[in-house]
This record gives C-alpha cells, sequence and structure tokens, in this order.
C-alpha cells in the first residue's frame, strides 16, 4: 500500500514537473523583442487587415484567369440511356395494310436508346470579352494597390503605437523621478518638522504632492499597458504576449530627419490614393468601352460528334454516328433604345471620375502644404519646449534647495514642481506632435 501511494505520488509529481516546463515554455516563447522595423515587418506577415487584403489579392489572379479561359475552348462531353418501358403507340391508316376505312395502332421506337458526343466551340470574336479580360487586368491591379494601402496604413499604426509606447515610458521615467525627489524632500520636511524648522502644514504639503504623483503614476502604467495592447493588435498576436521595444526615444529622436522630410519633392503617382483613384477613372474609362462593344457582332465556331444506339438488346445496339461543324454569327440589330441609354450613363460616370482625379490632386497638393507646414511649427516647438525644460529644471532644483535651508516655503516648492512637470509635459506632447507630423508627411510622400 504504501509502494503504491508513493508511486502515485512520484507520477503526479513528475506529471506536474512536465506541465510547468511546457508552461514555462510556452510563456519564453511568447516574448518579442522587437525594434521598429523588426515590428512593421512582423505586422505585415500577421495583421489580420493585412492578411484579407492579401487574400483579395490572391482571388484577383483567379478571377483574371477566369475571365481570360471564357474566350478559349470549350471542350463538354455528354451521355445517354434510356429504357422505353413503353414504346409510344401510334395510328396509321388502314389502307397501308390493305385494310381501308380503319386505324391500325403501331409502336415506333425500339426498347433502348442509348447515345455519347461531345462539343467543341470557340469564341472567335467578341468586344466585350476582350474588354472584359481588360477590366479584370485593371481589377487585379486596383487590388494589388488596395493591398499597398493596407500594409501602409498598418506601418504608420505599428510606427505610431512604437512612438507611443516608448513616450509613455518616458512619461513614466520623469514621474518616478519626480516621486523620488518629492519622497526625499518629504524626508527631509519631517525632520525640519521635527527640529521645529518647519511647520505640520509643510508636511501635509509634501504628503499631498507626493499622492498626487502616485496617482498620475498609476494612471500612466494603465495608459502604458493600453498602448502596448494597441501595438498586439497591430502585429497580429495574442493579449499575453510580452513585447520588448529594443528601440529608446533617444534613437528614435536621432534618427528622425526632418530636414530631409521637408526637402523632398511631392510626387502625386506616389500616393497611393491617388493612384488608387487613376484606377477608378480607367475602370470607369472600360465601362464606356464596355458599353460601345455591346453592339458589335460575336462569332463563334462549334464542332460536335455524337454516336446514337438503337435495339431491343442492350448488347445488340445498331449505332450511328452524327457530326457537325459549324459558325455562328450574332449581330444586335435594335434595343429600343437601351444600349444608346447605357452608353450615355457610361459617358457621365467617366466624366465623373475624371472630375473625381482632379479634386483628389487638388487635395493632395492642400494637405501637403499643411502637413509641411504643420511639420516646420512642430519642430520648432520641439526645440522651445526642449530648452524650456531644461530652465524649469533648474529653477524647481534652486527652490528645493532654497526651501531645505528654510529659505522658501513649501507652497513656492510645489509650484516650482508643477511648473517643471508642466514643462516636461509640454515637451513630450511637443516631441509627439513632432512625429506624429513627420510620420504623416512620410505617408503622403510614399515613403514606407
Amino acid at each position: 500500500m504504501k509502494i503504491t501511494r508513493r508511486l502515485l505520488f512520484y507520477t503526479t509529481f513528475c506529471l506536474l514537473f512536465i506541465s510547468t516546463s511546457n508552461l514555462r515554455a510556452q510563456t519564453d516563447s511568447t516574448v518579442m523583442s522587437l525594434s521598429l522595423a523588426d515590428a512593421q515587418e512582423y505586422a505585415l506577415n500577421n495583421n489580420l487587415s493585412v492578411v484579407s487584403a492579401k487574400y483579395d489579392a490572391e482571388a484577383s489572379r483567379f478571377m483574371i484567369w477566369e475571365a481570360i479561359s471564357a474566350g478559349l475552348p470549350q471542350v463538354n462531353a455528354s451521355a445517354s440511356l434510356n429504357d422505353n418501358l413503353k414504346l409510344m403507340t401510334t395510328l396509321l391508316p388502314g389502307e397501308f395494310f390493305g385494310q381501308p376505312g380503319t386505324k391500325i395502332p403501331v409502336q415506333f421506337g425500339s426498347k433502348y436508346n442509348s447515345s455519347f458526343g461531345a462539343q467543341a466551340s470557340l469564341l472567335l470574336f467578341n468586344a466585350p470579352y476582350l474588354v472584359g479580360v481588360q477590366t479584370s487586368q485593371l481589377a487585379g491591379k486596383l487590388t494589388g494597390l488596395n493591398l499597398e494601402r493596407t500594409e501602409q496604413e498598418t506601418r504608420e499604426a505599428v510606427i505610431m503605437s512604437y512612438y507611443l509606447i516608448l513616450i509613455s515610458e518616458e512619461s513614466m521615467r520623469i514621474l518616478d523621478g519626480n516621486i523620488a525627489a518629492l519622497r526625499e524632500t518629504l524626508m527631509s520636511t519631517r525632520a525640519m518638522l521635527s527640529a521645529g524648522m518647519a511647520e505640520a502644514t509643510d508636511v501635509d504639503q509634501m504628503e499631498s504632492n507626493v499622492a498626487m504623483m502616485r496617482n498620475t503614476q498609476s494612471s500612466m502604467e494603465r495608459t502604458l499597458e493600453l498602448n502596448y495592447n494597441m501595438l498586439r493588435f497591430q502585429l497580429g498576436v495574442t493579449p499575453e504576449t510580452r513585447i520588448l521595444l529594443t528601440e529608446s526615444l533617444e534613437s528614435i529622436i536621432a534618427s528622425t530627419d526632418v530636414s530631409a522630410v521637408l526637402e523632398a519633392e511631392f510626387n502625386l503617382r506616389d500616393n497611393v490614393n491617388f493612384r488608387l483613384i487613376e484606377g477608378q477613372e480607367q475602370m470607369s474609362e472600360l465601362s464606356l468601352k464596355m458599353q460601345k462593344a455591346s453592339v458589335l457582332p460575336t462569332i463563334s465556331g462549334f464542332y460536335s460528334y455524337s454516336k446514337s444506339g438503337m435495339g431491343d438488346k442492350l448488347g445488340e445496339l445498331d449505332w450511328f454516328p452524327n457530326s457537325v461543324l459549324g459558325l455562328q454569327v450574332s449581330l444586335p440589330i435594335f434595343a429600343s433604345g437601351t444600349r444608346y441609354s447605357k452608353i450615355k450613363q457610361a459617358q457621365i460616370e467617366l466624366e465623373k471620375a475624371r472630375n473625381g482625379r482632379e479634386l483628389m490632386s487638388e487635395q493632395l497638393r492642400i494637405q501637403e502644404k499643411q502637413l509641411r507646414y504643420n511639420l516646420v511649427n512642430a519642430r520648432e516647438q520641439y526645440n522651445l519646449q526642449k530648452a524650456n525644460i531644461e530652465v524649469s529644471k533648474r529653477i524647481y532644483a534652486s527652490v528645493e534647495n532654497k526651501y531645505r535651508q528654510g529659505m522658501a516655503s513649501s507652497l513656492e516648492v510645489t509650484q516650482a514642481n508643477a511648473n517643471y512637470l508642466q514643462a516636461e509635459n509640454n515637451y513630450i506632447s511637443a516631441l509627439m506632435t513632432l512625429l506624429q507630423s513627420k510620420v504623416a508627411l512620410d505617408k503622403l510622400l510614399g515613403n514606407f
């Protein structure tokens, strides 16, 4: 009995150890270390929107072949076997059988009828077919452009989420340093209170400052986790996946060449949205071409061969071959104005598409000027806030030093700390605006 219990214990322990090892292995496998470039590449392979767009692009290739194959030779085969359980009876005049004035019932046919054959057809000329092939090819091109736009939007979303995480972590670092400094000041204030050099209200003020900073820290932690979840969604990974960013905010800032983006020229053809609107215009042109082609004749050729078997016994059928070679021409003559109306509608749609292209062109050029202005302004604000933060930091350090020497009040320390944090927030906000403005202009210029 003891041996059985001991064996059961060891078996359970081994199973638990194996399960724990597997769990650790699974947990370790969900840790991802990503640079910005790695994150973008991973998203392009796993983001669900990109995957769906790739499926559409793959399906469009088969749609092109479907359109082409409609004009290629078509071959069909058929076979049949009939058992005439009751042969059809017909009344014939009795004069045929020497019985004038009477009707004689006669059965025609054989008990079994069988046939088999094949038919081949080839479309020799059909103008709508030719236009349809062009249309399917253009549709495939537009599907590819839609995939490109989806990938571009995914890249943009990944970049912004990556930036948001780095900026949130920088904000957390600033808050941690500020809380540490406030706690040190709080300890000094308590010591000053014990020595009679400070009042209880000073301690209360410092404790309130620390409490507010800790609440802000908790809120920032939730924001940081939200940003990580956004990145996980864009990457197409599970919420349990741990993500480690290998690039720092300093390296991102160092690699951000604003001047190069501002000096780059804008070519409408580099913008994927403009190419899509051009594709819509070409699609309208083909639609008009299709309607005009509908008045042309259709010419096709065909050949068929078959054999028919008849007899009263299934194994003794008499077979007779039959073959046909033909040419068929179909010419539309009169449709009561239907084709004319469709052609006019297609012409209107084409003019509408051309107008849409011109409108898109003007909108993109105006957007380019606005985004360049935004980027220049964001760079100036960033440089201003970067200089301002150093000034606020020195002022806060000076006021804090005076407070420890009894030459400044706790209210002055609180105000200086609030100014310093505001300067930090302004700097973070200006940095985020700078990065967002650069990404927006890069996207318009087709740089990613």
